[in-house]
């Protein structure tokens, strides 16, 4: 009988040094943490919205060229693969390249659109000059009426050429 009882106490002390002691989420943590902290090791976080990969027209364009030149079976695979793409965006690119060879691929500024056409800057540049210019002329022709008063009182009188208003 005591042999019994010492089995069952041996069995539940083997039961409870095989098992592996549980951790709680803060050593996990602190695990991650201290090993991301180290060098070559890539940060496991994981964005809240991914971002969305963007290619410019000039990649577009290379992208559908090189595989065109692809003859071998398995070719147009590897450039995928090697590019990161999905085949679906490179049939894409295909339509838009056959539908207008670069047209389709132009770059569209995203973003509100221009407000003002661009010979509304060069009127408005125009018209300020045209203000700027105008002063001066009334400026100057005053500073000519004095001249000529002047010029009067003290017995010289300056004489203009009368402008033809149909010219």
């Amino acid at each position: 009988m005591i042999d019994v009882k010492d089995n069952v106490t041996n069995n539940r002390l083997l039961a409870t040094e095989c098992r592996e002691p549980e951790r709680s989420e803060g050593e996990r943590n602190a695990v991650a943490n201290n090993a991301a902290d180290g060098p070559g090791v890539l940060d496991p976080e994981v964005l809240a919205k991914p971002k969305r990969r963007q290619f410019t027209a000039a990649y577009k364009a290379r992208i559908v060229e090189e595989a065109m030149t692809c003859t071998e079976p398995g070719q147009i695979g590897a450039l995928l693969r090697r590019e990161g793409l999905y085949s679906s965006a490179l049939t894409l690119w295909r339509r838009q390249y056959q539908s207008g060879a670069l047209k389709g691929l132009k770059e569209v500024k995203r973003g509100r659109k221009q407000v003002h056409d661009p010979r509304g800057k060069e009127m408005d540049r125009l018209r300020r000059d045209n203000q700027r210019l105008s002063k001066k002329l009334e400026q100057a022709e005053l500073i000519i009426e004095i001249q000529k008063k002047v010029a009067a009182m003290l017995g010289n009188p300056i004489e203009t050429p009368e402008i033809d208003a149909n010219k």
